[in-house]
């Protein structure tokens, strides 16, 4: 089964005063939607825009495992155990919030920042919080986040070029760029489908595009 969400449907939050442009794919925060809380470990995929030095300040997080990847820019990253980093397009970045951490997220350059930002939820509470970054990831390459039973697939499609979509319970796919065709649904940026149990899916590219593509084990519903 197949549930594809549109870009137009997010909720839309941030501060856009203070120049933060946020669109929401869950319930989040005032936004309270009791039927769409998570899917499985996956309980936030927020899209981000941030103006030329627009940023959150520091702010706490626990018990969360937070994937970030910068689709236009550059993102400042620091948190309270000692990391600074630049995160560029083609990079993961994750922080694990473990028992808890402070981080701040900022747009230091001169031009506009977008960047996809997940939160999935660890199978057990507590620990140390830990941080990795992985540079200019290959296409296809899982990234795993062992915490959540989780493997992020990064695809870069060309016009007319297929890849198979990992059989699994449960499969999130982000379109972060072009335009997709999805088991006979066209995607198109910012649109999101939630498969479950997915067997002989396929991606299309429409056009040339960038898929985010998350794998969920059975041990992370």
């Amino acid at each position: 089964m197949m549930d594809v969400r549109r870009a137009g449907e997010r909720y839309r939050g941030g501060d856009p005063a203070a120049g933060i442009d946020t669109r929401h794919a869950f319930s989040f925060g005032p936004h309270y939607e009791p039927d769409n809380l998570r899917f499985g470990p996956l309980i936030a995929c927020n899209e981000e825009r941030l103006a030329p030095g627009a940023g959150f300040d520091e702010h706490p997080h626990s018990h969360t495992e937070i994937v970030t990847w910068v689709i236009e820019g550059e993102l400042t990253h620091r948190d309270s155990a000692g990391h600074e980093s630049l995160v560029r397009p083609g990079d993961v970045q994750r922080l694990g919030a473990a028992g808890g951490v402070r981080h701040v997220e900022r747009n230091d350059a001169d031009g506009p920042l977008v960047f996809v930002q997940m939160w999935l939820a660890p199978a057990e509470p507590g620990g140390d919080p830990s941080y990795e970054i992985v540079r200019g990831i290959a296409d296809s390459t899982p990234y795993a986040v062992p915490e959540a039973g989780a493997l992020l697939h990064v695809r870069r499609l060309r016009a007319g070029e297929r890849t198979a979509v990992p059989d699994a319970p449960r499969v999130y796919v982000h379109v972060v760029r072009g335009d997709v065709r999805l088991d006979g649904e066209e995607l198109a940026a910012g649109d999101a489908a939630r498969i479950t149990d997915a067997k002989d899916v396929e991606a299309v590219g429409v056009t040339g595009a960038e898929l985010l593509v998350w794998v969920f084990t059975p041990a992370a519903d």
